[in-house]
């Protein structure tokens, strides 16, 4: 983490909110994806205390050569198949969550090409669910521009910036297959909150939603999900809500 500090703070800077939300204990994290400097971004943004680990694409970073091993080492990553057989990678996930760690998703699958947020696949909800884990949204602003999808030349100084949105508690599809008692940071009365939550479509839904506004700068205010519809209001991105700045380091 300290090293990917360092880095934003030569590149522009890191401003993160929303860290006082967090869950106490492990969590699945999902993000828009528009750069390869997202993973970078949150792992930097996240408290030193957490043990972020990354899904990535089986196809790009574990084809082969050092990329594998780079990327183990630099982001604590595991390969997730995009082409088949990508939901029980990500289900064999739990056990990192049983382990305490964080676990760090991309929904959209892909990066954006074009900097809109596209359609969230149900993966990250449904390993929250089996695993008894809270999803939290978060939304990245800035990688593009650090270090867009053409390649490193047209990358510019910027600042970023990482908002972490309301932690959801998923409903499992069946009580009997959650192993939420793994995970013993969460209190009864959490598990019971857990139960009543949305089911893995509207958790799904709702998360993409947050992302969307924590990108947009602003907080979802309150959510409302029905069986057809969502309806998210949103105020501007809290005065309140704690803020760490990064500053950049002057040239020298």
């Amino acid at each position: 983490m300290a090293l990917w500090r360092a880095v934003l703070a030569l590149t522009g800077g890191l401003r993160v909110h929303g860290t006082d939300g967090l869950p106490p204990g492990p969590c699945v994290i999902v993000a828009n994806h528009s750069s390869h400097a997202d993973t970078a971004a949150l792992i930097a943004a996240l408290p030193a205390r957490r043990q972020p680990t990354v899904a990535a694409a089986a196809d790009y970073w574990f084809r082969g050569g050092v990329r594998p091993a780079i990327c183990r080492a630099l982001c604590a990553a595991f390969p997730v198949r995009r082409s088949g057989g990508g939901s029980a990678d990500l289900a064999a996930a739990a056990r990192l969550l049983a382990a305490g760690q964080d676990v760090i998703v991309y929904p959209e699958g892909t990066r954006s090409r074009d900097g809109e947020i596209g359609d969230f696949h149900r993966g990250a909800a449904r390993l929250a669910a089996a695993a008894g884990a809270p999803l939290v949204p978060a939304g990245i602003s800035g990688t593009r521009t650090l270090l867009p999808p053409g390649g490193p030349g047209r990358s510019r100084r910027t600042a970023v910036t990482v908002r972490f949105g309301t932690p959801l508690f998923v409903s499992p599809p069946d009580s009997g297959s959650m192993i939420v008692n793994t995970f013993r940071c969460y209190s009864p009365q959490t598990v019971h909150d857990h139960e009543r939550g949305p089911a893995v479509g509207g958790a799904t839904a709702e998360a993409r939603a947050q992302v969307v506004a924590l990108v947009a700068g602003t907080e979802p205010r309150a959510v409302t999900a029905g069986r057809r519809s969502l309806v998210i209001s949103a105020v501007p991105a809290a005065a309140n809500s704690r803020c760490c700045w990064i500053r950049r380091l002057k040239r020298l």
